[in-house]
């Protein structure tokens, strides 16, 4: 033993520096200094009845009807990261004071010197106690808290779990919400322009006196039609009584007959075609106006139909937080590792007590 130390004392200062005075140190921290931290883990996915996915996990639980919502993981993973997590899990100072308790060692506590921190020094802190993994093989993000306590890791665990789920939850809320208001305006605007036609065809309606023109034209082609039945019969007992008895008294009034027949049907004729008023002049415009009626009412029931299959898809839960294993209570600190940190030391000081010392005796040999 005292061959050991004498050795070690005479093994000069390099070694001392490089080997003794960090592996004591190590000691020191690890075994007197070092505060017992505890880990919380918790697993969940986030599932989605539409999205598709091609992982291991995704496929078994599109299997069953499910899969794998990207979006909404990358979202949860980076807010559970984000200050407004930090923010959120701070409330009442509380993540600052767990942290913070004079319990734990100088050397791992959160403003140590007791003088009024920055919030992004605690963000930095908190960046080193908060790790979320995602595998992307299997879609299953994994939640390590580590605290000085062990019911501070499971707390903050949970609340950090409730935070990623009410993150998933707002995202649907508002993807559902966006979707119903746009159908709606749609709707709106499909309502407006049916309303707009059929007020545009019931004014020209009233402004020219007709319903359907081309209704009323059959009916004013069927009249006409008896007319010229009229007149041809009319006519025939005209030519026979000219021929047989001209001197007849009902010729005259059989010419005047004839007459005003022949002349109502040129006024029906006129009102069915050939005037600017005329039912079939009248027909284009009215055309125009009952297909941008119908076009309109077309357009407010695709609009509404949309609405119905959009207010049905909001009812649905697009997104949900399923969580696999709850946070734990651990009952053992799993960190440090003590000897392990020392023994890490002990064997990076002897590599660096190496290597200089070749390069030192190098320089001495290339000095003589």
């Amino acid at each position: 033993m005292n061959s050991i130390l004498k050795k070690i004392i005479s093994a000069g200062p390099l070694f001392w520096i490089t080997v003794l005075i960090p592996t004591l140190l190590s000691i020191l921290y690890f075994g007197i200094f070092a505060s017992d931290v505890y880990l919380s883990e918790s697993q969940f996915v986030v599932r989605s009845p539409d999205k598709p996915s091609t992982s291991g996990l995704g496929l078994l639980l599109k299997s069953s009807g499910f899969a794998n919502a990207g979006d909404e993981i990358y979202a949860a993973q980076n807010y559970v990261l984000s200050r407004d997590a930090l923010q959120a899990l701070n409330e009442r100072q509380a993540f600052a004071k767990a942290y913070g308790a004079p319990s734990i060692s100088i050397f791992d506590r959160y403003n140590s010197t007791g003088m009024a921190g920055h919030f992004e020094d605690l963000y930095k802190y908190y960046e080193k106690k908060i790790d979320v993994k995602y595998d992307t093989s299997s879609s299953i993000l994994t939640l390590t808290v580590r605290a000085y306590t062990a019911r501070d890791a499971r707390r903050f665990n949970e609340r950090l779990l409730e935070m990623a789920e009410a993150t998933v939850n707002k995202l649907n809320t508002r993807g559902r919400l966006d979707l119903i208001r746009f159908s709606q305006a749609e709707v709106e605007e499909a309502r407006k322009k049916s309303q707009d036609t059929a007020i545009a065809l019931a004014l020209y309606r009233n402004r020219q006196g007709v319903v359907d023109p081309e209704k009323q034209a059959t009916i004013q082609l069927q009249m006409i039609s008896k007319l010229q039945d009229e007149l041809i019969a009319n006519r025939t007992q005209l030519r026979e009584l000219r021929a047989l008895a001209p001197q007849n008294a009902q010729i005259p009034s059989l010419e005047v007959r004839v007459k005003e027949i022949a002349d109502e049907i040129d006024e029906q004729t006129g009102q069915v075609a050939g005037s600017k008023r005329s039912l079939s002049s009248q027909a284009i415009q009215y055309q125009r106006l009952l297909l941008d009626n119908m076009f309109a009412e077309k357009q407010l029931a695709s609009a509404m139909a949309s609405l119905e299959d959009a207010r049905n898809e909001a009812r649905r839960k697009q997104a949900y937080v399923e969580r696999i294993v709850e946070p734990n209570l651990p009952d053992d600190a799993l960190e440090p590792r003590r000897l392990r940190g020392i023994l890490a030391t002990l064997v990076l000081g002897l590599i660096a007590w190496g290597i200089l010392s070749m390069l030192l005796a190098g320089m001495l040999e290339h000095k003589d």
